[in-house]
């Protein structure tokens, strides 16, 4: 196979985190508008550059939610084509405990408002989810997913990629 020239495109997937932050039976949810239409997501967004992905996690949460958290596991790596620009995404799911709440914190660009809903009144949104991939992660850390935070690493260790 030939090597790619200056002039190839290079495919890159987006790289994204999200947090499944819960309060007992109920989960952090954001109400935002996307392409003109409300949509329903956990606090998620990119990977910036040189961030390690739990730090992305707990910024993208408090930037949405107002939330500051504590990530205890990795619940899973998704890989998926987004029906919504139609690139490929791979998402980092993780588990988080809330730690507290600043209620004047703006909230970030087309975040309407966080919310707390139970699994049922997630499921019932349908359609209005950002993404299949918030009721999956919702399963799977209901299933038992959880993956220690040490199995990702930054080189070097402790730092910024």
């Amino acid at each position: 196979m030939p090597l790619p020239s200056a002039n190839d495109a290079v495919w890159r997937p987006h790289v994204t985190v999200a947090c499944v932050v819960s309060d007992g039976a109920r989960y952090l949810m954001v109400e935002e508008e996307v392409n003109g239409r409300l949509a329903y997501n956990q606090p998620a967004g990119h990977l910036e550059d040189r961030e390690r992905l739990v730090d992305a996690a707990v910024r993208e949460t408090l930037e949405e939610t107002g939330w500051t958290v504590e990530p205890t596991h990795l619940i899973g790596v998704h890989q998926w084509r987004s029906t919504e620009h139609g690139e490929g995404v791979v998402r980092f799911s993780f588990a988080a405990r809330p730690v507290g709440h600043d209620p004047a914190r703006p909230l970030d660009t087309g975040i309407r408002r966080a919310l707390w809903l139970d699994r049922a009144g997630i499921a019932a949104l349908g359609e209005r989810l950002r993404s299949p991939l918030v009721l999956a992660s919702i399963d799977a850390w209901l299933a038992g997913a959880r993956f220690p935070l040490d199995a990702l690493h930054a080189w070097p260790p402790g730092a910024a990629p």
